[in-house]
């Protein structure tokens, strides 16, 4: 039985070879189509004209987002380089494209590549958010990249999303808490601003340049050019072990940060510090109407990527009345956006006032019976040190080192961290 591929080589001084090598021996494969472009293999992909496409990396507008529309036409890809080109062959195993040959190979080593490909469909369509050999890729700008020391093995470090509802409940206080206070604590921090309605992880931070390393990041890796030095020149170093990923200032910019190039980054973080803290956006909605155009780009698609991703999820709420039945909603819009994931919730602004005497014991109460929430981080109020700390662009640790809401951010760090968290200062309650 013959397999159904395109060929998408044009312009590539070898196709007119591999061509007539395909169509005259018996390798199994039939070319049904040679695609001028790219928009032309998307077209005949989507069309279902073939299961399996032989394609250049020398393509014009090759990305991880052209990967991700053929991988959901159902199109396994096998990627083609000039012999003997070894920056062409890093781009395609940059992009994700697991079965990567020279153009020269034999129909049948092609042939095997080929079924190869087309017998794992689950993992061709994840694979362009696999990091593999992505750490040795060219640098865009030609010069020679810098080498980033990366643990052995496979990548270790893990991803915090830091999430909750609609209304400030204190979401990048919260993450640039427990990025500073991780990498206080001697560990090396990724902190990343993917929230697509604004992110102000910059300005909290005092950083005065407004050009977004994650947008950068993400566009390096839906070019299949994102490495581990290039992933650190566009997160600059804050403090001692933290680097910062700063994110998009203006909310019409969300779509430069496409969940396939997400991916890619989140999994190269992994290799480049031991925890990577994302400050992410409250929405999770999911348009109906584009729910059926695999191709549509979705603003809320950078959000549910990097949930997903996580391998903790913080869920931020404000520990008032209107916060706390905002974070209970959210909650339950989670479960159903992503049934898989669970959240540990953190409780912001803690105070009296606006909840009456023993808040926690009250808040925790109405968490457990409202959300099925059985154990809850509080912050304190304390608007005085985060005030100062917003007004001098710098870390609660730096400006006010003995505030009780940076206690618990250091309690909650260390939770996160395996550490045992200060015991006098503790501010967590257990129902």
């Amino acid at each position: 039985m013959t397999v159904r591929v395109l060929a998408a080589v044009t312009g590539a001084s070898w196709e007119p070879a591999l061509v007539a090598a395909l169509e005259g021996e018996a390798s199994g494969l039939t070319v049904v189509r040679r695609c001028v472009d790219l928009p032309d293999l998307l077209a005949a992909a989507a069309a279902g004209t073939a299961r399996a496409v032989l394609l250049s990396g020398e393509l014009r507008r090759l990305d991880r987002d052209a990967l991700s529309r053929l991988a959901a036409a159902g199109v396994a890809v096998v990627g083609l380089h000039t012999p003997g080109d070894p920056v062409a062959e890093a781009r395609l195993r940059q992009l994700g494209i697991e079965q990567v040959h020279p153009a020269d190979a034999s129909p049948g080593e092609l042939a095997a590549a080929v079924a190869a490909a087309v017998a794992s469909p689950g993992r061709q369509s994840h694979a362009y958010g696999d990091p593999a050999a992505a750490v040795t890729g060219p640098d865009p700008s030609g010069a020679a990249s810098a080498p980033v020391e990366a643990a052995a093995g496979p990548p270790s470090g893990r991803l915090v999303a830091v999430w909750g509802p609609t209304g400030a409940p204190g979401r990048t206080t919260v993450a640039v808490g427990v990025a500073a206070e991780l990498a206080a604590a001697g560990t090396a921090t990724l902190l990343a601003d993917a929230d697509v309605y604004g992110g102000t992880v910059a300005q909290v931070l005092g950083f005065l340049d407004e050009a977004p390393g994650l947008a950068a990041a993400a566009r390096l890796a839906n070019l299949g050019q994102l490495d581990l030095a290039g992933l650190a020149r566009v997160a600059p170093v804050a403090a001692p072990r933290l680097r910062v990923l700063t994110g998009i200032s203006r909310p019409d910019r969300w779509t430069e940060l496409r969940p396939s190039a997400l991916q890619q980054v989140w999994a190269l973080a992994r290799s480049l510090a031991s925890w990577t803290v994302v400050d992410c956006g409250f929405s999770l909605e999911q348009d109906e109407e584009l729910s059926f155009d695999t191709a549509a780009p979705r603003r809320n698609g950078a959000t549910l990527a990097t949930l997903a991703a996580a391998d903790v999820v913080l869920a931020v709420g404000a520990a008032d009345p209107i916060g706390v039945q905002r974070l209970v909603r959210a909650l339950g819009e989670l479960r159903e956006a992503l049934p898989g994931v669970t959240a540990r919730v953190v409780l912001t602004k803690v105070r009296r006032a606006v909840v009456g005497s023993d808040p926690q014991i009250q808040l925790a109460a109405a968490l457990e019976r409202y959300a099925g929430v059985r154990e809850v981080t509080f912050l304190p109020d304390d608007r005085d040190a985060l005030d100062r700390a917003l007004l001098e662009g710098r870390t609660l640790a730096e400006v006010a080192p003995d505030s009780p809401v940076r206690q618990a951010l250091t309690g909650l760090a260390a939770s996160l961290d395996g550490r045992p968290p200060p015991a006098a200062r503790r501010r967590r309650l257990r129902r």
